[in-house]
């Protein structure tokens, strides 16, 4: 997965958007203010910083060497994924997890409107 395609299927998703509140090189993907997603998109290797289920998170970093305790965040229940270490489908699978993690702790309400009960 590209830089570019990382950042195209981050967006995809319902009220998401790019930001840049830790500077210009940092993009956070935000859903409704909530943060799913971080990536230094001109990086290499191409990391990407995401929101994970606490123990699937540690099942994960078990399995996968390109998955480690998110750099610079709560360690527990955020990941850094190496996205070249792993197939494309499966980066997919994370961003899409982490979206639905925030959403689902959101106002039912927000989540309605997101198509995302």
């Amino acid at each position: 997965m590209t830089p570019q395609e990382l950042r195209a299927f981050c967006l995809e998703f319902n009220a998401s958007v790019e930001e840049f509140p830790f500077g210009p090189e940092a993009s956070v993907f935000k859903v409704l203010g909530k943060m799913f997603a971080l990536s230094v998109l001109d990086a290499r290797p191409l990391t990407v910083n995401l929101k994970c289920d606490p123990d699937e998170a540690i099942r994960l970093r078990e399995e996968h060497a390109a998955i480690v305790p998110g750099w610079h965040m709560n360690k527990r229940h955020w990941n850094t994924v190496t996205v070249a270490g792993l197939p494309d489908a499966m980066v997919r699978e994370l961003i899409e997890d982490s979206y639905d993690l925030v959403v689902a702790g959101l106002p039912k309400a927000e989540r309605l409107r997101l198509d995302r009960p």
